[in-house]
């Protein structure tokens, strides 16, 4: 047999090391004792808000990966907030490619959010700070520009039957006209409780059918009493002037 030089049999033998080295901290090892290789993340398909949009103080991130998300916490360390730094939230994957990130408290008002999603740099803007806040026993909904009181209207919210949720809300969309079918809910339309109305200066609360909305056949139950399926019903002038006002992603809160 044929040996090879001493000092090749020791690049040899570092070369071996190093292999082995190697092996261990990527995973790639032999035999039974094989290592899982980490799965890498599907490159992002979409952020929302997007570059340059402007959206209210409480809007979600959304985040959409180009395909299945099989490692979710890995994808999660990838959301990275610039600036503000330090932001604290809830993350909720609302499909295997999408997760959507909630701040604990709402973004700092006209401020641009600088984030990092996978790695790629981007940021959206905020707008004036407007916050609604629904009173289902003081029959008021009453909203704030940047802390100070702007108009407190009188309001009338779901009756018992069909009470209006409570909790913190987001404006997810703003629709003028829109129609409104009781059968969306499960009531038919010749149940004493059907309706379809074409209405209008509608802000959504949830996807469910609650709107903050004009009802100008409600005027008379705004501020004293509960009367509508869920909504939040106001004058006209008062409904134009919020739906005028608010933007996509503004705080609603409905409390008792």
């Amino acid at each position: 047999m044929i040996k090879a030089p001493r000092a090749l049999r020791s690049a040899l033998v570092v070369l071996g090391a190093s292999t082995i080295a190697l092996a261990l901290t990527t995973g790639l090892t032999t035999g039974t004792g094989q290592a899982a290789v980490p799965t890498p993340l599907p490159g992002v398909a979409a952020v929302s808000p997007s570059a340059g949009e402007r959206v209210g103080v409480g809007m979600p991130v959304t985040v959409t990966f180009a395909g299945p998300v099989a490692d979710r916490a890995a994808a999660e360390q990838s959301i990275h907030f610039v600036s503000p730094k330090d932001v604290t939230g809830r993350f909720a994957w609302t499909s295997p490619t999408s997760v959507q990130f909630t701040p604990d408290t709402f973004w700092p008002a006209h401020s641009e959010i600088k984030m990092l999603a996978g790695g790629i740099p981007m940021s959206f803007g905020t707008n004036a700070a407007v916050v609604g806040v629904a009173d289902l026993s003081a029959h008021t909904f009453t909203v704030s520009i940047d802390g100070v009181v702007a108009r407190d209207m009188p309001a009338s919210m779901g009756k018992p039957a069909h009470p209006t949720p409570i909790g913190s809300f987001t404006a997810l969309e703003k629709q003028s006209p829109v129609v409104m079918d009781s059968r969306t809910i499960g009531i038919p339309l010749s149940d004493p409780e059907g309706y379809k109305l074409t209405v209008y200066d509608a802000v959504r609360v949830t996807w469910g059918g609650v709107y903050v909305h004009a009802a100008p056949w409600s005027v008379a139950s705004q501020g004293n009493s509960n009367v509508s399926h869920g909504c939040i019903n106001l004058s006209n002038d008062n409904a134009a002037w919020y739906y005028n006002t608010v933007s996509i992603g503004d705080p609603i809160i409905v409390q008792a």
